[in-house]
């Protein structure tokens, strides 16, 4: 497995080693032992799917309290990516990664605890895995706006089709606090 550092502490591209042949191929998704020597040492206590036309953005999600990380990699189709430090005392405070993520190139992405997540889906549909470090707690669940002016991200999609909630969601300078992870060093 490569480790690929973003500009964002603790977030991270995973490239698997894909063994192939004629008949298709086999790689390892995850292996504790092998994610602890690259420096994830967690435990992951829910899984999740979700499958999404061309357009679709979900997102910018994350949980506080009980913060989850989250393993994401694509099934089928193509998405842009994203991780958002969202921790107020972070010197990344506001700053974002991207990725794209894809079944041919296989990348993953590693978000810790205290980021906001988020995907936009580029290709007819995507099927999007994701491994979580805590369970969902609906009281918990929180967002911030996908296209909020502060964070500037560049999305590759111009009118993204969008649920509710996340039409809904606060800019982040509106959520308070307390409603916002810690940073710990």
């Amino acid at each position: 497995m490569r480790h690929i550092d973003t500009p964002l502490p603790g977030v991270a591209i995973l490239e698997p080693i894909v063994h192939g042949d004629d008949r298709g191929f086999f790689f390892e998704s995850y292996n504790r032992q092998t994610f602890v020597q690259l420096g994830i040492d967690v435990n992951f206590v829910q899984s999740n799917v979700s499958r999404s036309k061309r357009g679709v953005l979900r997102g910018l999600h994350y949980q506080w309290p009980r913060p989850q990380g989250k393993l994401v990699s694509v099934l089928e189709g193509e998405v842009y990516d994203v991780a958002v430090d969202i921790r107020p005392d972070s010197p990344t405070f506001r700053q974002h990664t991207g990725a794209m993520l894809t079944s041919a190139n296989k990348r993953m992405m590693w978000i810790p605890p205290g980021y906001a997540h988020g995907f936009c889906v580029l290709s007819e549909h995507a099927l999007f895995a994701y491994q979580c470090t805590e369970l969902y707690d609906r009281a918990a669940d929180a967002s911030i706006r996908w296209n909020d002016p502060a964070l500037m991200i560049d999305w590759p999609v111009a009118s993204p089709e969008l649920s509710n909630k996340d039409l809904a969601a606060p800019l982040l300078d509106e959520v308070p606090l307390e409603r916002l992870p810690g940073y710990a060093p």
